[in-house]
């Protein structure tokens, strides 16, 4: 009974120690730092999506480690009234932990395999994005501006519009560039469809397993946000082009809609004019819209 009080002990010790240490490195992060506490950088692909990515991380060890505790808890009792109580009661305490036990860490697996599963999504939705970010490189030495994660919507405080995020904004001669990506597994194909295309006709995608509006109705509601946007910082109006990505995808175009659906490949092609297409923008012009885009980017801090 001793061994079991002891290492019951040492089990809680080394969870505070582990507990204290997580707080004062979280604590500490910003010490002795070699550059102003003030430093704001701007947002990288995906920057709300590797945010999530760390969240999840942490919430995963915390909570394994805190989760841990209630099962042994409940074990701990039952060792420790069966050896204090006759026989029948004995039996009583000893099932009612290994039940009590059982069912902690059924809850646990279950919760700790939902929210790997939550974090497998979001990063190859991360993953999508840099890749998308990759395909945008070359437009820069066309001088093109990109921003990444812009942040969107209304501010929180009486607002009725919950606050978001454009994938990818770019802002150049042939105009503004609102792009949404989105990364989605592939799945089984129905019979006439191919396994890794997506059909586009103007109104609507056809995936290999079924249909929906989903990506094409956010990308217009997100170019639409930031046209409004622009156009009261500016003072004119900034038309703004809504494109919609999908990394990995073949795209097939029946129809031309209010939606540009693309592969990230099409991406430069899509956005640089070509021949003797008047510029959209001039650079004066170019150089407010960055601005403003660079305000709302500027976050990323230590």
């Amino acid at each position: 009974m001793n061994t079991t009080l002891f290492g019951f002990g040492y089990i809680l010790f080394l969870l505070a120690i582990f507990t204290l240490l997580l707080f004062l490195k979280k604590r500490s992060r910003q010490d002795r730092a070699p550059f102003p506490e003030n430093t704001r950088l701007l947002r990288g692909p995906g920057e709300s999506l590797r945010r999530k990515v760390a969240d999840l991380d942490e919430k995963i060890i915390n909570n394994l480690l805190a989760g841990l505790l209630p099962p042994f808890f409940a074990l701990s009792a039952g060792l420790f009234l069966a050896v204090r109580l006759s026989s029948w009661f004995r039996l009583t305490a000893l099932a009612g932990s290994t039940v009590a036990f059982v069912t902690f860490i059924v809850l646990l697996a279950k919760w700790v395999l939902g929210t790997m599963e939550r974090r497998r999504n979001t990063a190859l939705g991360l993953f999508g994005e840099r890749i998308v970010a990759e395909h945008l490189e070359p437009l820069k030495t066309a001088g093109y501006r990109v921003f990444h994660d812009v942040p969107a919507g209304d501010p929180p405080i009486g607002s009725t519009t919950p606050p978001f995020n454009l994938d990818h904004v770019v802002v150049g001669p042939a105009g503004v560039f609102a792009i949404e990506t989105k990364t989605r597994r592939k799945g089984r194909a129905r019979v006439g469809f191919m396994a890794h295309e997506i059909i586009y006709d103007g109104r609507a995608l056809s995936y290999p397993w079924g249909e929906d509006r989903h990506g094409l109705d956010q990308a217009l509601r997100q170019a639409e946000w930031l046209a409004t946007h622009l156009e009261r910082q500016l003072g004119r109006p900034v038309p703004v082009r809504p494109l919609l990505v999908f990394p990995g995808w073949l795209i097939i175009r029946k129809a031309a809609g209010a939606v540009t659906v693309l592969n990230p490949r099409e991406l430069p092609a899509a956005i640089m004019p070509s021949g003797s297409r008047p510029e959209a923008l001039d650079s004066a012009i170019v150089d407010l819209i960055a601005r403003q885009l660079e305000i709302r980017c500027r976050d990323v801090e230590l």
